[in-house]
């Protein structure tokens, strides 16, 4: 039985080939999934990569038998029709194995395309139709769509390679009203770890509002390092930048601005979104509480650049004690 505990791949933080070599590792360590991020640009300088998820997803599904996820906005500086021919194309040579968690966007990686940037209402509108015209394309239907407002147009499209099964579509949830708003019309909810009396609510507004027998996913963000010390300074290094407010952290459009936003952020701050410790056992703990919560599978984000040793070391100490 494959592990629930799965692997993050960050794209924003490692070279596609090195973050190829590493979520390879992490299949021989145990790890029985692996999921990876979608971005133009990173948050910071100090994480300095943005390879391209698609064209990555391809060599890594090729080269390991995982499942994988990803986070994607396919409104914006992507096209619908053109991600839902994508996953068709993975899911057609690859076992049905990627399953999209569709978000509804940030502006550093969606607004370089000049497009306007709207309010979360709007980008959660455009997003819904942007599912439902994917889904009729994997029933292998024609689909138009002309109607203004989408910040999309398809006339006339059909896709002639398709996948064995429709594809599978998480939403990507950060508070309890996304939550409620995908409870409906999603297969799954992920959202990220955080203090459990801010996750439950988001939890529950699922499970309360048509979510209740789908399965949850929680991408776990912690770093693990040799010491504690050295787990914070990684911490710090590479992720201040990415515990600011949702409000905040989805209308920033560069990288200088998140360092901006990002210069006054304490190692407590951090801490209050990141699970820092040295200790695996501190962590195997958290994991059992994230699995008694509902969580089926739980994609860790070790967020310092001790990629290797990490896997290897939960590998070893970790995997085998989380059921």
């Amino acid at each position: 039985m494959a592990s629930p505990i799965g692997y993050h791949a960050s794209h924003e933080q490692f070279p596609p080939g090195e973050l190829l070599a590493l979520v390879q590792r992490a299949e021989r360590a145990g790890f029985g999934s692996a999921m990876c991020s979608d971005h133009f640009h990173p948050w910071s300088k100090a994480q300095g990569q943005s390879g391209h998820a698609w064209t990555w997803l391809g060599s890594a599904m090729a080269t390991t038998a995982l499942p994988y996820a990803s986070v994607n906005s396919p409104v914006g500086r992507y096209h619908p029709a053109v991600v839902a021919q994508a996953i068709a194309t993975l899911n057609a040579m690859h076992d049905d194995r990627y399953t999209l968690i569709a978000g509804s966007g940030e502006a550093l990686n969606e607004a370089m395309t000049c497009m306007r940037w709207p309010a979360k209402e709007c980008r959660n509108r455009r997003l819904r139709s942007a599912v439902d015209a994917m889904r009729a394309l994997w029933r292998g239907e024609e689909v138009t769509m002309l109607e203004r407002g989408l910040g999309f147009r398809i006339e006339r499209a059909r896709l002639h390679t398709l996948p064995a099964s429709t594809p599978r579509v998480f939403v990507a949830a950060l508070s309890p009203e996304t939550a409620r708003w995908g409870a409906e019309w999603a297969d799954g909810l992920v959202t990220i770890s955080m203090e459990r009396k801010k996750l439950k609510p988001i939890v529950d507004a699922f499970r309360e509002h048509g979510g209740e027998d789908k399965p949850l996913w929680l991408q776990v963000k912690l770093s693990w390092d040799a010491t504690d010390d050295k787990a914070m300074q990684g911490a710090m290094e590479q992720w201040k930048t990415n515990v600011l407010p949702g409000e905040v952290s989805e209308e920033l459009r560069t990288t200088a601005q998140f360092e901006a936003a990002a210069s006054l952020v304490r190692e407590e701050d951090v801490r209050n979104a990141v699970r820092v410790s040295a200790d695996p056992q501190r962590h195997i703990g958290w994991l059992q509480e994230d699995l008694e919560m509902g969580f089926e599978r739980l994609m860790l984000h070790n967020v310092n650049r001790s990629q290797a040793h990490f896997i290897d070391a939960f590998g070893e100490r970790v995997l085998p004690q989380v059921p």
